[in-house]
């Protein structure tokens, strides 16, 4: 080959590299582009996809959520209520309606009596007299308040001078006039705050303005800390009761001291509701104050500090569940996840029909059944229950996977409201004892100490204790601050268990 065919060769070769060379460059950029369009596509799928979560969680409401249902027509969706049919009726009491009013009260508890008598026929102005009665007269009965004024005792303490030894002595006071308020209007001062959840300053106000009382922001405290004192006992000896009781349902809630956070739990039992500030959400608060083990039945939700507490024997909610599972059905994207939030559904409609009928509700088709019966028709959900929690172990859905292992490995602890005497399906009796410490939280905005936080637990468990026994809370604490300034102990709440 001549020399110059053989440099225009290696020209060519070299030409035909050096483009081979940039192709390949290319190539690679485009493909790392491709992947980083590939990453940027996915990442953005994945942020869609998180944004639909949060955008399905704000608009969630309380049938799925723990939220208040105060919060349904602002933070989320307005909750589907059942539509009614307008009615053609007349607003009011229906024709044949027997009326209600109010009964009278017996003769030994009137004040004043005055009669009245007609003494001139209006037909035809014959004059009347006594002897023309007829009949038992209608009786009509006006309640009014008495003049509201304080009673006021000033008690004077003398002073004596002993003629043998020359020392002066006053007159010590009785224990009960010790301060400055007496029992009742000291128990009058921790009913407003606790029961009716008046602050302070319109206690103040009230007692002020309605009453007569002049008293400073200071006394009110002091008048709470007394009442706080004096019930210090019947707590303790609640406190000290509920962990031997066979049935308590278990809650906890929210709480700030000073801005700290705190947690406040509710212990609720047949006859009495114990409640408790601590510092913790854990199994520790459990073991303070139901003891190392806790040998009845325990009802609470699915929080890890109730399933790390041991007990005897366990009953989760079902209100829980059924918000968890159409929470789930509300977030699923999938067939699968939605196929199982259906099935958990369809046996929680018929848990609850065949639960109805055994206590005799009213608005359930069929007889009413016997304890036996009742076991016998809910074994078959219990096993479908079981088998629909195995079944979806390893769901991608989280919410579905969580749920599945819940009905897989506690199930018997959702059926022993089924087996046992004196449970209940449900957690309710729990949240509603909440509902009224919630209430007072979010008007008091909490508490400011260790000692408030031992004031509010003692008298949130004296008032709502009474009441669950049917008893006037205001009685009882004037009662128990009475004897409390004797040195005696108050009454105790554990008579009527």
């Amino acid at each position: 080959m001549k020399p110059g065919r053989r440099t225009r060769t290696r020209r060519s070769t070299d030409t035909r590299a050096q483009e081979l060379e940039r192709l390949r460059r290319e190539n690679e950029r485009l493909r790392q582009e491709l992947e980083e369009r590939a990453k940027r596509v996915a990442e953005q799928a994945r942020e869609i996809e998180d944004l639909k979560r949060q955008l399905a969680l704000r608009q969630q409401n309380s049938t799925t959520t723990s939220k208040p249902p105060s919060s349904d027509g602002l933070a989320g969706r307005q909750r589907v209520r059942r539509r009614r049919m307008k009615s053609r009726r007349k607003p009011g009491g229906q024709p044949g309606h027997q009326g209600h009013h109010r009964p009278l009260v017996s003769a030994e508890r009137v004040d004043t009596f005055i009669d009245l008598a007609p003494d001139r026929c209006p037909h035809c102005t014959h004059r009347l007299h006594a002897r023309d009665a007829v009949g038992e007269p209608r009786r009509h009965q006006v309640t009014e308040l008495p003049p509201m004024a304080a009673h006021i005792t000033e008690y004077r303490c003398h002073r004596r001078q002993c003629p043998d030894c020359g020392h002066s002595i006053v007159a010590a006071l009785p224990v009960e006039a010790s301060g400055q308020f007496g029992p009742q209007l000291t128990a009058l001062i921790a009913y407003l705050t606790v029961v009716c959840r008046l602050p302070r300053l319109v206690v103040q106000r009230f007692l002020e303005g309605a009453l007569q009382i002049p008293i400073s922001l200071g006394s009110t405290q002091k008048a709470w800390e007394e009442a706080s004192a004096a019930v210090a006992t019947p707590y303790a000896e609640l406190e000290a009761t509920v962990r031997h009781e066979p049935v308590v349902n278990a809650d906890e809630t929210g709480h700030r001291t000073n801005g700290d956070k705190r947690w406040l739990w509710t212990f609720v039992a047949r006859t009495f509701i114990v409640y408790r500030i601590a510092a913790s959400r854990g199994s520790d608060v459990l073991t303070t104050v139901l003891g190392q083990t806790f040998r009845g039945i325990l009802a609470s939700d699915r929080l890890p500090s109730y399933l790390k507490y041991g007990v005897g024997q366990r009953q989760f909610c079902w209100a829980h569940v059924t918000r968890n599972v159409l929470s789930a059905l509300d977030l699923a994207t999938t067939p699968t996840a939605k196929r199982f939030c259906r099935e958990a559904l369809a046996l929680d409609r018929r848990l609850f029909r065949l639960w109805h009928r055994f206590r005799g509700h009213p608005g359930v088709r069929g007889a009413p059944l016997t304890r036996a019966q009742l076991i016998d028709k809910v074994l078959p959900i219990e096993k479908k229950l079981f088998a629909l929690g195995a079944r979806y172990l390893d769901a991608a859905n989280d919410d579905v996977r969580n749920l599945a292992q819940a009905f897989f490995v506690h199930n018997p602890h959702f059926f022993t409201f089924v087996y046992e005497e004196g449970v209940e399906p449900t957690n309710n009796a729990a949240e509603r004892a909440l509902r009224t410490a919630v209430q007072w939280r979010k008007i008091m905005l909490g508490t400011r100490s260790e000692q408030g936080e031992r004031a509010v637990e003692r008298l949130l468990t004296i008032v709502r204790t009474c009441q669950l026994q049917q008893l006037n809370a205001l009685v009882y604490l004037t009662a128990a601050i009475a004897a409390h300034r004797r040195r005696q102990v108050a009454p105790s709440l554990l008579r009527r268990a």
